[in-house]
């Protein structure tokens, strides 16, 4: 188990440079914005406008923080993302754009590279404790507000726990209004692994 403090991940700007993401996990760990295989990272979006486009990706959005956008992609009818919205799959290779509902969202970004990775994106109900790796190459949690694991540990918001296959479980310890993203990512091999809670 690794834990990402907020304060360590890495900040760049968009790739089309329109805003700024931070970069919470990357594989492999060096790479850039062109040739990842995976990338969990979050971005601060304050103005309308389109999306950057990454070639043979497939990409999850969540909506973090803020009122929500309307999210218009290629091919597909308009979508309204709220905070309690479940997490939105599409295309990151088709044209996108976003028209924000009411002020600046900070939102969640999960991309894996069509025919090498799969992922999952999930919000863990209040209830659910215990998190597994579950056979996935990743797993990372993700809380919006201050969550405790069975052995003390504090993470604060948007701190981050990293598992890989033979970590030992957590237990988490969240409050009834608390929200905490799960985000399993598995090789294109390993296509039956639940991806889910």
């Amino acid at each position: 188990m690794r834990i990402l403090r907020a304060s360590d991940h890495k900040r760049m700007p968009w790739k089309n440079g329109k805003g700024e993401t931070v970069e919470i996990a990357v594989f492999p760990e060096a790479a850039s914005v062109d040739d990842f295989d995976w990338r969990i990272s979050m971005a601060t979006v304050a103005e309308d406008g389109p999306f950057s486009v990454f070639a043979d990706i497939d990409r999850t959005l969540s909506i973090l923080k803020g009122n929500g956008i309307e999210l218009s992609v290629e091919g597909e009818p308009d979508r309204v993302l709220r905070p309690d919205t479940p997490p939105h799959a599409f295309p990151a290779d088709a044209v996108t754009s976003a028209r924000l509902l009411s002020g600046p969202i900070t939102d969640l970004n999960v991309m894996t590279r069509r025919g090498k990775f799969i992922h999952g994106v999930t919000m863990l109900p209040a209830s659910e404790r215990v998190i597994t790796s579950n056979g996935s190459d990743v797993t990372l949690v993700l809380p919006t507000s201050d969550l405790v694991l069975k052995d003390g540990t504090l993470l604060g918001a948007y701190d981050a726990i990293l598992l890989h296959p033979g970590d030992s479980e957590i237990e988490l310890s969240q409050a009834p209004s608390s929200r905490t993203f799960l985000v399993r990512i598995a090789s294109r091999q390993k296509a039956s692994v639940s991806l889910q809670v």
